[in-house]
């Protein structure tokens, strides 16, 4: 599986997600916390990372699955 980031943007159906570089959404929810779980799944699945933006099309908050090159000690 390729590890490709996940956006959630608005869609004229409401909220989408959609991996970097694509053309077409992976899917479309009718609120943007629906779209925000799914691409969630996504990518933990993948290892990527999750990249939400506001109605303005901005990033307004990134969330990261990747493995953590410095995990905290304890």
């Amino acid at each position: 599986m390729t590890k490709r980031n996940q956006h959630i943007t608005p869609h004229r159906d409401g909220w989408q997600v959609r991996g970097a570089g694509s053309e077409k959404a992976t899917s479309v929810h009718s609120t943007q916390a629906e779209a925000i779980s799914h691409g969630r799944d996504i990518s933990r699945n993948q290892g990527s990372e999750l990249l939400i933006h506001g109605r303005n099309g901005r990033i307004r908050a990134r969330d990261s699955h990747g493995s953590d090159p410095y995990p905290p000690n304890g």
